[in-house]
């Protein structure tokens, strides 16, 4: 029987994903000054194993996703060195955004559920 090799610390990665999500909302909300950047919502981060890269995947409340996105790329490295002076571990992960279309979809699945209750209901 092969027996994989237990990580030290339990969970590491979510607990290193959740501290990045909680700077990084403070870094954005505070320090960064894009325009194209509005008001940004974190919805997950994704860390690889070996903590290289972290895909930060965001929603917008007001603006233009592709302009939040375009932003906030181009703000990855001084959000990055924000990281690095806040985290306290070896590998601070290059930042990758990506828009979150998660609640857009639910709002459209929600609008499509209540026109099909409305619609049965008036049949009935």
């Amino acid at each position: 029987m092969v027996r994989k090799k237990q990580s030290s610390v339990p969970n590491r990665g979510f607990r290193v994903a959740d501290q990045i999500q909680r700077d990084l909302a403070e870094l954005i909300a505070r320090e960064l000054k894009d325009p194209r950047v509005g008001m940004v919502t974190l919805n997950a981060i994704e860390v690889t194993p070996d903590y290289a890269h972290a895909k930060v995947f965001f929603s917008v409340l007001t603006g233009n996703p592709e302009e939040a996105t375009e932003g906030l790329n181009a703000a990855a490295g001084f959000l990055r060195n924000g990281l690095f002076k806040r985290l306290h571990i070896h590998t601070v992960p290059t930042l990758h955004f990506m828009f979150d279309r998660t609640t857009e979809r639910a709002s459209d699945m929600n609008a499509l559920i209540a026109k099909a209750v409305s619609s049965r209901a008036q049949e009935d």
